[in-house]
């Protein structure tokens, strides 16, 4: 029993040794097969000096300055090939072709070394030896195409040259032999420039014209180019020496309004005498307002056949290009050119009152057929040849009396009655108000009233004539934008350090500055007479510039004041 207890034991001691020997085995194999990597880099085998570290520093700067250069040449050789060529894709195929013959090159060469050498073969050898004979000739046939093609366009190029060269050319000749045409031309722009009125200019733009008659634009041939004879805004575009409505000769430009453009023409049917044309702007407004206005000035001058009233007269109207066109009668310049050149400090007094009764007269036929003009200022006042006559003009703003509706911007600003600007009703008071500002600009050369809007005019007529009535703003259809609820004045001024707009209320509001101050201030050696009529004229104004329209002098009582009927001796 115990024996068998022994060797059960030697049994199962031999089965565990047999057991380790086995998994120590198996941990073996497996050891031998499966490897795994150092996470760690390995040990250097040889040591490596300071030295040889540089240099290999220095080859790998060498070899990456190279790469640089041969990419800079690369980049300026595709440059210089696309300017040549103009194309890419060109150069792409030009590229390639130039790599696939320096490589064969170089393969013919390490062939030839190869043969020298004999069995030993060099490391490195670039052979296409693999492409087979019929590939490399098509690649070579399609090369040769290409290359063809690329000779063709360079042709092409060539010839587009030479023919540009040939149609310069053909212009300098055109140039040439039309020599005599553009100095014309060029002459006729300069007129231009010299005939259109500038009414700040100190020049005296109205001298008589030579330029020779052209017809350039009335053949019926080119009717549907008649766009081109507008610019944007509808104006009609004139040029000297055009023929209007196959009867009048364009021979200057005088001025462009909101209306319309006026020029100075010749008419050929009634022996080439001046007249002046108005080409209305060409849409449906103007035109109304332009038949608006011949009519008024038909009336005009049916009752003024004699013509003693001095508004200025209508001959006829046409149609032209589209374009409403009122002929009438041509004068020399207006009022305010002629305050430009010769009254800078005012007109003397006789051509002072010989102007403002003419002036009267014409407000007066105005007032007998019921017009109000509602544009008086120099601008619209010409003068004739000698300067002795006025006639007053452009009626585009004209209406009569029950027509008329509150606007505050009827009539240019510096000339606008106060009533306008408030919005009450008007009536011809707004023409004599306008006069009045016309004739202290021609004693002195000097505008009267000068505000930068209608809230600054208002300003400016307190200056001189005091507050205006609570009576009278309390009718006005605009006075909020001037008064307050207790009526007084509202200026709207910009504040000197922000720059924004805001409003002042003026509590008490005199007059600082006087009328006959300030017609002395521009009146230089008077005698006795001058300083008569100087006085009649303050107070001639005086009664005119008055706020309430209805309590303003009468264009009858003008008429009748002294300074006007007084004659000078």
């Amino acid at each position: 029993m115990a024996d068998y207890q022994q060797s059960k034991r030697k049994s199962s001691r031999s089965f565990k040794e047999s057991r380790k020997y086995k998994q120590k085995r198996n941990c073996k194999e497996d050891t031998k097969y499966h490897y795994y990597e150092s996470k760690t880099p390995p040990l250097p085998t040889c040591s490596i000096t300071m030295d040889e570290l540089i240099k290999q520093r220095e080859s790998l700067k060498q070899e990456l300055t190279k790469i640089k250069y041969n990419e800079n040449l690369e980049t300026k050789e595709k440059a210089y090939y696309c300017n040549e060529y103009g194309n890419s894709e060109d150069y792409a195929v030009s590229k390639y072709k130039r790599k696939y013959d320096s490589d064969k090159k170089k393969n013919d060469t390490n062939k030839i070394e190869n043969k020298n050498i004999g069995n030993k073969s060099p490391d490195r050898i670039d052979d296409y030896s693999h492409i087979e004979s019929e590939d490399e000739e098509s690649i070579i046939e399609q090369r040769r195409k290409q290359r063809k093609q690329l000779l063709e366009k360079l042709v092409t190029k060539q010839k587009d040259k030479a023919e540009n060269v040939k149609t310069q050319e053909i212009v300098k000749n055109t140039i040439h032999n039309t020599k005599t045409d553009n100095i014309l031309h060029n002459t006729q722009i300069t007129q231009l420039a010299k005939e259109t009125r500038d009414m700040f200019s100190e020049q005296d733009d109205f001298a008589a014209n030579n330029i020779s008659e052209l017809v350039t634009q009335d053949n019926e041939s080119n009717a549907q180019l008649i766009d081109n004879w507008d610019d944007e805004e509808g104006y009609y575009n004139t040029r000297v020496g055009d023929i209007i409505d196959n009867r009048y000769t364009i021979k200057s430009i005088l001025g462009q309004g909101v209306f319309a453009n006026v020029v100075r023409a010749h008419d050929i049917k009634a022996g080439n005498k001046d007249v002046a044309i108005k080409v209305i702007r060409n849409n449906d407004l103007m035109y109304k307002t332009g038949l608006k206005e011949s009519s008024i000035l038909k009336e005009i001058n049916d009752a003024d056949l004699e013509d003693k009233y001095h508004c200025v007269k209508f001959i006829r109207q046409f149609m032209h290009k589209g374009h409403l066109c009122l002929a009438l009668e041509s004068l020399n310049m207006d009022m305010r050119s002629v305050i430009k050149k010769y009254g800078k400090n005012g007109l003397n007094m006789e051509a002072l009152m010989s102007y403002s009764r003419q002036l009267i007269l014409a407000l007066r036929l105005l007032k007998k057929l019921d017009i109000i003009h509602a544009d008086i200022k120099p601008d619209n006042i010409l003068v004739n040849e000698k300067k002795n006559i006025l006639k007053l003009c452009d009626f585009g703003s004209a209406s009569k009396v029950g027509d008329n509706e509150p606007t505050p911007y009827l009539v240019s600003r510096f000339y606008r009655a106060p009533e306008i600007i408030l919005g009450i009703p008007y009536k011809h008071g707004v023409d004599i108000w306008s006069a009045a500002c016309t004739i202290f600009e021609m004693a002195t050369g000097k505008i009267l009233f000068t505000g930068s809007s209608n809230n600054k005019m208002l300003k400016c007529f307190m200056d001189f004539r005091g507050k205006i009535p609570t009576k009278l703003i309390r009718k006005g259809k605009f006075k909020d934008q001037h008064f307050n609820y207790n009526n007084n004045f509202l200026l709207h001024k910009k504040d000197e350090i922000t720059g924004r707009e805001k409003v002042v209320e003026i509590i008490n509001i005199s007059a600082t500055k006087d009328l006959q101050t300030v017609l002395k201030k521009f009146a230089h050696n008077l005698t006795a007479i001058d300083e008569k009529k100087l006085s009649q004229l303050k107070d001639f104004l005086e009664r005119i510039l008055v706020y309430d329209a209805h309590q303003r002098m009468s264009i009858s009582d003008c008429i009748k004041h002294s300074f006007i009927q007084d004659i000078q001796k």
